[in-house]
C-alpha cells in the first residue's frame, strides 16, 4: 500500500479537538483512492504539557545506552500547545439559506505538538501543520515554564515553522547535524510530546533514506523505526552525537499509532529553510514554470536518464527563455540532470532572478538556453 499525504498538514480543525479523539478520527486521507494512511503527528492534549532539549552515548553489551544522550538533549525539546478559532458550517447546511446562521459562530479548538530550541535566544523549530492557523501558540519547557510564542515564519512546502519566545535567560539549544552523513542502519533517538504525554524519547535506526511519500515536490524523507506517534510532530530526530538530523513529520499507520514506520524531514533540507525564515520571515524559491517527467534510458530521444518537458507555463520563465514542450533537459549549469525531482530541487534552491543554463535536446539536436529563474508561486504544487 502506498502512503498518502495526510490532512493534518492542513489546518483542519478535526485534528485539533479539545479532547484526544479515537485513532480513526485523527487520520484522514487526502487521496482517498489509496488505502494506507499517512498520519500527521498533531494531537490534542490530554494532560498538562511539559517541555523537554541537548548529546553522548555509552555501549553496554553491544547495544547503545541512550541515558546520557537523552539527559543532554531533552532540556532543548519543547511541547507546543496551540489554540485556534474557526467557523464551522455543518455539511448538511452548506449551500443552503441556513448557512449564514453558522457563519457568525466561532469554535475554539486546541492541539499539541513538539519542537526544539535551535538558538538560546528563544528560536524554536516545529512543523507548519502544528501551528497551522493558530491564534495562540504556547511553548512549554521541561521545567514547566510556559512562554507565549510568536510565529516568525512558515513554509508549507517543507512543512516547517519557526517560532520565537522571549525567555528570561538563555535556553538550552541543540545543534544541527548532517542528515547526508547518516547511513541506513545507524541508531537514532526521537524526542517529543506523543499523545500529550510530554518529554518522551524513543530509539530506533534509520530504516531508509530519500523516501517519497506523496507529501509534496520536495519529498526526501528519512524513514525510521523509532516509535513516533501523534504529538511528535515537529520533534527532533537525533544522531548519537546529539545533533538534529531530522524533524518528525509523519507516520505510516492504519491505526493512527506507531507501526514502526515514521518519516522525518532531513536536516540538510530543513536548516537552510529555517535560516531563511529567521532572516526574511518567508521562503523564496526558484521556479522555471514547466511540467516535467522522468525520461527512461530506453527512450531513443535521450539514450540516458534525463528529464522531459511536458508543458511550459505561458509567459513563464522557461517560455521566455525559449524552452518548449518536448525538450529533453540533459544538464543544468553543466551538471547532469537525471530525474525531474532533482531538477525541481536544483532550481528551487536558486534565488529568483538568477539565470540558469539548461542543456537540452530538441528534435535530435543539442543546444543550450539561458533562463532567468522566477519566484515560485505559493501553493503546495
Amino acid at each position: 500500500m502506498a502512503p498518502t499525504r495526510s490532512e493534518p498538514r492542513q489546518t483542519s480543525v478535526k485534528h485539533m479537538s479539545s479532547a484526544v479523539p479515537s485513532p480513526a478520527s485523527r487520520i484522514s486521507s487526502v487521496l482517498p483512492r489509496r488505502r494506507a494512511l499517512l498520519a500527521g503527528l498533531l494531537v490534542a492534549p490530554a494532560m498538562p504539557l511539559i517541555g523537554c532539549g541537548t548529546p553522548a552515548v555509552a555501549q553496554r553489551g553491544g547495544l547503545p545506552d541512550f541515558a546520557d544522550l537523552a539527559e543532554r538533549v531533552l532540556p532543548a525539546v519543547v511541547n507546543i500547545a496551540v489554540q485556534s478559532e474557526t467557523t464551522t458550517v455543518p455539511p448538511e447546511f452548506r449551500g443552503t439559506p441556513f448557512e449564514r446562521y453558522f457563519r457568525g459562530r466561532r469554535e475554539r479548538t486546541q492541539g499539541a505538538g513538539s519542537g526544539f530550541v535551535v538558538d538560546p535566544a528563544g528560536y524554536v523549530v516545529t512543523n507548519n501543520h502544528v501551528v497551522g492557523s493558530a491564534t495562540r501558540v504556547t511553548v512549554s519547557l521541561q521545567n514547566g515554564t510556559e512562554l507565549p510564542a510568536r510565529v516568525v515564519g512558515t513554509d508549507e512546502l517543507m512543512d516547517l515553522a519557526l517560532l520565537k519566545v522571549e525567555p528570561r535567560q538563555p535556553l538550552p539549544a541543540v545543534p544541527w547535524g548532517s542528515s547526508g552523513a547518516m547511513r541506513v542502519g545507524q541508531w537514532v533517538l526521537a524526542a517529543g510530546n506523543p499523545f500529550g504525554l510530554g518529554g518522551t524519547v524513543t530509539s530506533g535506526i534509520v530504516s531508509a533514506r530519500g523516501r517519497e511519500i506523496g507529501a509534496g515536490p520536495f519529498d526526501d524523507f528519512i524513514q525510521t523505526d523509532a516509535a513516533i506517534n501523534p504529538g511528535n510532530s515537529g520533534g527532533p530526530l537525533f544522531n548519537m552525537a546529539g545533533e538534529v538530523i531530522g524533524i518528525s513529520t509523519a507516520i505510516y499507520s492504519p491505526s493512527g499509532a506507531s507501526a514502526g514506520i515514521g518519516f522525518a524531514t532531513p536536516s540538510d533540507l530543513a536548516r537552510p529553510v529555517v535560516e531563511q525564515l529567521r532572516r526574511d520571515g518567508r521562503v523564496d524559491r526558484g521556479w522555471l514554470g514547466v511540467s516535467v517527467q522522468d525520461l527512461v534510458p530506453e527512450d531513443p530521444r535521450a539514450g540516458r536518464r534525463a528529464v522531459l518537458v511536458t508543458d511550459v507555463v505561458r509567459n513563464g520563465p522557461a517560455a521566455r527563455g525559449g524552452l518548449r514542450a518536448g525538450d529533453v533537459v540533459l544538464a543544468v549549469n553543466g551538471e547532469r540532470t537525471e530525474t525531474s525531482r532533482a531538477l525541481v530541487r536544483y532550481v528551487a534552491a536558486l534565488p529568483p532572478g538568477q539565470s540558469v543554463r539548461l542543456s537540452v535536446q530538441r528534435d535530435g539536436r543539442s543546444m543550450d538556453t539561458s533562463v532567468q529563474v522566477g519566484r515560485r508561486p505559493p501553493g503546495p504544487g
